[in-house]
């Protein structure tokens, strides 16, 4: 007799993971992994980083995810080891070599080439990159062989330092806006001191205002007796944004969705001389995310399910 399969039922779980991603598994995959030992129902992380890259990967665990478009957005700082006098098919340790050059570069050379890369600069994104062209990941045309034209990008290199070079390895500290590919970076690197490069190693130490103090593993959440106890708050993602505090009343009218008029209010606590993104609380509590407008208007944003 067939036995009907039991369906799992999973945690309602709200928090942060700041997750140690390890070499080797891609970022969905660790995903899945820590879902699975949370056991939770809603999961999603904030950015990809390749299989070959290591270090800072934020999970959003329930109503946490309501907020990671935030962190898709922010700053990341890298450091990263580029092979030079070697070129891959992939710009990284992945791939194929399909070029090898000598090397013959000094540090006042490398110096000089880095500043040309600081500031707003235009990348072209690799083949071998998840941006879809007519539905289709361009990794999977590159794996045919095929090479499509692509449009160059606006990217921003925020800093970029020389830590240490001991030919043929040169290490950087990246601090980059959003879109940026590093394997692109070193390559274009390479091929500006006329050498050619790859990646050999990529490690994300910093998302927005998330550092790597707190991270966790994936053996040691596995190990964990209590892994819940290892989630940041929900509000561990929007800290860079000033808090405003609201009474019972107004919280009340916030999660409806009103607009509310603080500047009338003197029990609210509202940063001053400020417009942009804030974080709304009703006692420790977090409410979501607002626009504080002109004349203290607070317009919801994100709302936290109520309990």
């Amino acid at each position: 007799m067939n036995q009907a399969k039991v369906k799992r039922v999973r945690d309602i779980v709200d928090g942060v993971l700041l997750l140690d991603k390890p070499v080797g598994l891609s970022s969905n995959d660790a995903l899945i992994k820590a879902k699975r030992v949370l056991n939770a129902k809603k999961a999603g992380h904030t950015g990809t980083l390749d299989p070959f890259a290591t270090g800072l990967l934020p999970l959003c665990f329930g109503e946490a995810t309501k907020f990671s478009q935030d962190l898709l957005e922010a700053d990341k700082t890298y450091l990263t080891t580029v092979h030079l006098g070697q070129r891959t098919d992939t710009g990284d340790t992945e791939g194929q070599v399909i070029e090898t050059c000598g090397v013959n570069v000094t540090v006042e050379q490398i110096e000089a080439v880095l500043a040309q890369f600081r500031g707003p600069i235009k990348q072209v994104p690799p083949m071998y990159s998840a941006l879809k062209r007519d539905g289709k990941p361009l990794y999977e045309y590159a794996r045919e062989g095929i090479t499509l034209e692509r449009e160059a990008r606006d990217v921003t290199i925020h800093k970029l330092e020389f830590v240490s070079y001991d030919a043929p390895f040169l290490k950087l500290s990246v601090t980059c806006s959003k879109g940026t590919y590093i394997r692109v970076l070193g390559e274009d690197i390479g091929a500006a001191l006329g050498c050619g490069a790859h990646l050999n190693a990529l490690r994300r130490i910093q998302v927005g205002d998330l550092v790597m103090q707190d991270v966790v593993t994936l053996e040691q959440l596995g190990a964990h007796p209590a892994p819940l106890e290892l989630l940041s708050p929900v509000d561990a993602l929007l800290s860079s944004f000033p808090p405003v505090r609201l009474t019972a009343d107004l919280a009340k009218r916030f999660l409806q969705g009103q607009r509310l008029p603080l500047g009338k209010e003197p029990e609210a606590v509202v940063p001053a001389d400020y417009i942009g993104r804030v974080r709304v609380y009703h006692d420790a509590k977090l409410l979501g995310t607002a626009q504080l407008q002109k004349f203290s208007i607070l317009a919801p944003e994100r709302l936290i399910a109520a309990a």
